[in-house]
């Protein structure tokens, strides 16, 4: 009986060791690899006939050295690590988890924005430091906190996680504005209303970004579209970092042209030390883990070994190839 043999590539951001990998084993002869630079890919899985990756690029010169890989499994939702043209040419399949992240990339959305209004780790810190005990006052804050009843988000890309963060918005009874490529219909919200872009960062008090990173949308906030919105307005990413200019937004925020921005994703990750949002004013930057509760990675998974299993069995599932 022939084993399938399964190489991961890249498993730590995944399972640090919080989960198991048991029932991925059960189906093959598993490796497990924490990470894998370009140069070592070719020698790790050129004999897997099953391959997953998170952030390792499969690139099509890559691809045409797995002579045995029949199946290419992202452990994320976006698939732009893997040449999908290349995968098909070569008749190698490929697919992706989809809405794993959801509630957690939402929630995450919404506790950025809410530092930005409200500051509670700098208080926090403050308090630790013995501020609150040298004041005088039963109360006192160090910047300007913010309430947003009855102000207006604006989400640009209203899939899955963008929905999400509507209804949270609108539970803390803000107006919410939508713009993107696909008007998918709507529940009967209240306070909710189609637009397009530049309107949307006219109006909005808060900005969050959760559009794919395509052609039409790399680059989306520029020095153009920052000039359209508030001063008094902040920016939520927590999608792909290159939607966003860096510099860009690293010059309005340090000339006062923006409240603040948070970043949970970077162009480039790790970042490198001169990236400009690490060191611009009013501005929070996250290492990329919206979509790393455990529960969420638990799911994606889950999702991962149950599209190997339907693969194997002749009916796959979640293609993007």
């Amino acid at each position: 009986m022939t084993v399938t043999k399964i190489v991961v590539l890249d498993g730590r951001a995944l399972n640090p060791g919080d989960l198991s990998w048991k029932a991925l084993s059960a189906i093959g002869e598993l490796q497990v690899f924490d990470h894998s630079a370009d140069d070592q890919i070719i020698a790790r899985a050129h004999e897997a006939e099953i391959v997953l990756t998170n952030k390792t690029r499969l690139s099509a010169q890559i691809l045409r050295q797995l002579k045995s890989t029949r199946y290419i499994g992202v452990l994320a939702t976006g698939y732009d690590v893997v040449d999908v043209q290349a995968a098909r040419e070569l008749k190698i399949s490929v697919t992706n988890i989809p809405t794993y992240a959801t509630a957690s990339v939402a929630e995450f959305s919404f506790a950025l924005l809410l530092e930005l209004c409200h500051h509670v780790a700098l208080h926090a810190d403050a308090t630790r430091a013995g501020e609150w005990s040298r004041s005088k006052d039963f109360s006192f804050w160090k910047t300007p906190l913010v309430e947003l009843a009855g102000k207006t988000i604006g989400i640009i890309g209203l899939g899955q996680i963008g929905r999400r963060v509507a209804e949270i918005a609108l539970a803390f009874e803000m107006r919410v504005v939508a713009a993107g490529a696909a008007r998918r219909p709507v529940p009967d919200w209240p306070r909710f209303r189609w637009c397009e872009v530049d309107e949307l960062l006219r109006q909005a008090d808060a900005v969050s970004l959760h559009c794919p990173l395509l052609p039409q949308t790399q680059g989306i906030i520029n020095a153009k579209s920052l000039a359209m919105m508030k001063p008094s307005a902040f920016l939520i990413n927590t999608s792909r970092g290159p939607l966003v200019i860096e510099q860009d937004l690293a010059d309005a925020l340090n000339r006062g042209r923006l409240a603040g921005a948070a970043v949970d994703v970077l162009s480039s990750e790790p970042p490198s030390a001169d990236n400009p949002l690490l060191r611009a004013k009013n501005c929070i930057v996250t290492p990329h883990i919206a979509w790393a509760s455990k529960e969420a990675r638990t799911r994606l998974l889950d999702t991962a070994i149950a599209n190997v299993r339907a693969f194997l069995d002749g009916h796959p599932v979640n293609l993007v190839n």
